[in-house]
């Protein structure tokens, strides 16, 4: 988290590459901290996106050095001061931002530069990938300043990491270095310092080319498979492949793959 000058505020920047749309959050002179405001701002870029069968995959990336630096501890101590439903519906926006990305048939790739912190780092994890410059900094600075974590952090590592390595990284407050949450599987691909976003776009325009519903199915497969049965998950395999199975993208790429198949033998 990060103090902010309540004379600036963030702001989402949105652009097209081709089929990839790239998000980025700007309020760079404070570590791109977020705001209420912005939150609104993404669930409707990101419910948007869903809903455009142009754009095959999100990247999601910070302005300048940094990724984000999570909230405005200026904006949180005078809420301290108004009413409680009041700071309830901004996490909600916040949670929804999250849903939004988890809901999305597209892959959403995080590319990090320098420090993901509190709901920053939370933010990036709500990514289905996440790239990250070799000296980015991951923290969850929440119980610094006594406060749990939102943005769906706490459940985010609880899924990816052991409860020892979650609890870690959440009771310390402490920083975590790109290359640790490569090797425990959080973050995918660590690259040079500055290459992030320009490794997770050439990775998203790669997705982008692939069997779009294809894809979507096997996202919402994988991030159900945790809160259902091993039975409940089998017969939701069984029947995304079936719908898979008999599309017209299946039979192009089955098609294509016996093709190529068939000139290498």
């Amino acid at each position: 988290m990060h103090a902010q000058d309540s004379s600036s505020g963030p702001r989402l920047l949105s652009r097209r590459d081709g089929p990839v749309l790239v998000l980025t959050i700007s309020n760079p002179s404070v570590r791109n901290a977020m705001h209420p405001t912005l939150y609104r701002t993404a669930v409707e870029q990101v419910r948007a996106a869903a809903a455009d069968s142009q754009i095959r995959a999100i990247v999601l990336t910070g302005e300048g050095e940094h990724f984000c630096g999570g909230g405005d501890l200026k904006r949180l101590a005078d809420q301290r001061h108004r009413p409680r439903a009041e700071q309830l519906a901004h996490l909600d926006a916040l949670h929804d931002w999250v849903m939004a990305m988890h809901d999305a048939p597209q892959p959403v790739i995080a590319a990090v530069e320098g420090a993901a912190a509190g709901g920053g780092f939370s933010v990036c994890l709500g990514c289905d990938l996440i790239v990250a410059a070799e000296d980015a900094k991951f923290v969850m600075s929440y119980v610094k300043v006594a406060l749990s974590p939102d943005g769906g952090g706490s459940d985010s590592l609880a899924r990816a990491l052991p409860p020892q390595a979650a609890m870690e990284l959440l009771l310390d407050g402490n920083v975590c270095s790109a290359q640790r949450l490569y090797g425990w599987g959080v973050v995918n691909r660590v690259v040079p310092r500055g290459e992030a976003l320009d490794a997770a776009l050439a990775w998203a325009h790669l997705l982008a080319a692939g069997p779009f519903d294809a894809q979507a199915r096997i996202k919402q497969l994988v991030h159900a498979a945790r809160g259902r049965s091993r039975r409940t998950q089998l017969d939701a395999e069984r029947d995304a492949f079936v719908d898979s199975l008999y599309s017209d993208e299946c039979g192009e790429g089955i098609a294509a793959f016996l093709s190529s198949s068939h000139k290498r033998g």
